[in-house]
């Protein structure tokens, strides 16, 4: 997991992106649905509680959570997933379906940077229907007044059409859009259908989980969410024929459109097919190089058509693409990892040591890492350093923690990504058709917007206009924590560790955070500062005891070095 894994924005309609011969048609087509959207900010919605219903109705907090960021999205409004909310609660060790008071909430809405964050509960007596919501503003902190709705349990969608209407309305007094328009924009949806596709994300048996979401799919055969959610289910079993075919329902104008190609060449380069594999991620890559900001320059992307080009026997062409990824994403090891190989391969063992090494200094405990720098540096003619790294591993790893390096299988080595990391795609759409934010805006909303500026710059690799925008945030509200995170971040990137630990610091002070503390952990690693680092890891499990880059990092750190101080 890296540090670019922070949310999930759900975007309908605006990450379903047209393959590469129609996408300026796509682009053309998407602004004037940003233009007419009237868009509020960014929403976060909380599971809705149970408040006196049957227990047979439980499925329905996260129901109506999933609907509820169904219908703001089909409104154009901008919406963190159920998967954002759940990843970002995991880092902090809550579970997904807990209830939070409302300080929790607007905490966690905070460090997502979201304007609004939505709750509620239903109650219903096995006929009738009440669902009853909130919008929390976290900038400044504020609670808007319920709104209610009662009908038939039938009727629940047009219920629940009617309640995130009258919360647009409540929550903006601009907002202008009549309740019969706001119908138009959503979806009709049968209620049995939402109901088996709902138990179905939440069955934790797979056949459970596929029967629910088949039968979602035979009772709306056009409704792409099912048949999104079966190709997950097929391809974490590694199921690729089935997990395509799934996947390839999944029409261009969808939000997960762009994640059921990737998914899809993927599945490809796993069934030995690297041509069709290459053709998938270089029309995926001129499709959002045509809407996105920084050109689809996505790691994962760049890694896996890397790879299939290399095992066309295209190395050459392979290379800078995985360059690129190394430099984007500066602490995934597979990247370095991959380019050493490749390295190799061209009979180049001096770059392929360069890379070994910038693998191991990411991922110092991977055996595979280090085993690829001593053969290289053996390769390359330098032993003194090969020996000197494999008494390093010795030491770390025990005498036989070393696996064998054997060349005729370099191909079973290479680390395909089989995760597309959604975050830069939706934070360079937000960018793109936000407003611009003037030099001279303050107050906490201009912050938020500057740091998103920050964050899509960053992901771009564009480190010098990042730093710009999280100092425009900083002058517009000078206690944004996140403005100082992502300073952090971008010196970390240029090696100025120092810097980076003081803007750590003072994003502390405003906000204590286990992800921040994790973070500081690991640059006084990089300093040699054990002491230092074990220390923030222990405050980091102080706040959230079960989250696992604290837990994992601390046990690499025990048991303590003999003689102490910071080695």
């Amino acid at each position: 997991m890296t540090l670019r894994r922070l949310l999930l924005l759900c975007l309908t309609g605006l990450l379903g992106l047209k393959p590469a011969a129609g996408a300026a048609q796509q682009s053309s087509q998407l602004k004037p649905a940003i233009d007419s959207a009237q868009s509020q900010g960014i929403f976060l919605v909380f599971p809705f509680e149970n408040a006196g219903a049957s227990p047979r109705l439980d499925w329905l907090g996260e129901g109506l959570e999933e609907l509820t960021i169904q219908r703001l999205s089909a409104a154009g409004q901008q919406v963190y997933s159920h998967a954002g909310r759940v990843a970002e609660l995991e880092r902090y060790g809550l579970p997904g379906a807990a209830r939070f008071s409302h300080a929790t909430m607007l905490r966690i809405g905070a460090d997502l940077d979201a304007d609004y964050v939505v709750f509620g509960s239903f109650t219903s007596d096995g006929q009738s229907l009440t669902v009853q919501a909130r919008v929390l503003r976290v900038h400044p902190a504020a609670l808007e007044a319920a709104v209610q709705e009662t009908g038939p349990l039938t009727l629940l969608m047009e219920l629940h059409t009617r309640v995130v209407w009258k919360l647009l309305g409540g929550n903006d007094p601009k907002y202008s859009v009549t309740l019969a328009n706001f119908t138009k924009q959503q979806r009709p949806l049968r209620l049995d259908a939402f109901e088996h596709y709902i138990r179905g994300l939440l069955a934790n048996d797979d056949d459970v989980r596929t029967r629910e979401l088949r039968e979602a799919v035979r009772l709306e055969p056009e409704w792409p969410a099912p048949s999104f959610a079966l190709g997950q289910t097929a391809f974490s079993r590694r199921d690729c024929d089935s997990a395509i075919t799934w996947f390839s329902r999944i029409p261009s104008s969808n939000a997960r459109y762009v994640e059921a190609e990737f998914t899809m060449g993927v599945c490809r380069l796993l069934q030995g097919q690297p041509d069709k594999a290459e053709g998938l991620f270089t029309a995926l890559q001129d499709s959002l190089k045509e809407d996105l900001v920084s050109g689809a320059d996505l790691p994962e992307i760049l890694n896996n058509v890397a790879l299939a080009r290399a095992r066309q026997g295209k190395v050459a062409s392979a290379l800078p693409s995985l360059r690129r990824a190394t430099e984007l994403d500066p602490d995934e090891d597979d990247y370095p990892f991959n380019l050493g190989l490749l390295y190799l391969i061209s009979n180049d063992p001096a770059s392929a040591a360069t890379s070994f090494r910038e693998a191991c200094d990411r991922e110092p405990e991977s055996a595979e890492d280090r085993a690829l720098l001593i053969y290289a540096l053996e390769k390359a003619g330098k032993k003194e350093e090969a020996d000197d790294e494999r008494d390093i591993a010795a030491e770390a790893l025990g005498p036989n923690g070393l696996p064998k390096v054997k060349p005729d299988e370099f191909e079973k080595l290479e680390r395909v990504t089989d995760e597309l990391d959604t975050t830069t795609l939706q934070l360079e759409l937000v960018s793109a058709q936000a407003p611009a934010v003037t030099a001279d805006a303050t107050g906490t909303a201009a912050a938020a917007a500057f740091v998103r500026q920050g964050r899509q710059q960053l992901s771009a690799g564009k480190l010098d206009t990042a730093e710009a925008a999280f100092r425009s945030a900083l002058e517009a509200s000078a206690d944004y924590a996140a403005a100082h995170r992502g300073l952090a971040e971008v010196y970390r990137r240029q090696n100025k560790l120092d810097a980076a630990v003081q803007e750590l610091q003072a994003a502390l002070a405003r906000r204590d955070s286990a992800v921040d503390r994790t973070t500081l952990a690991r640059i006084y690693l990089d300093q040699k500062k054990t002491d230092d680092a074990r220390a923030e890891l222990e405050r980091a499990l102080k706040i959230a005891p079960n989250y696992t880059p604290a837990k994992q990092l601390l046990e690499r750190l025990q048991p303590a070095k003999p003689g102490g101080g910071s080695r």
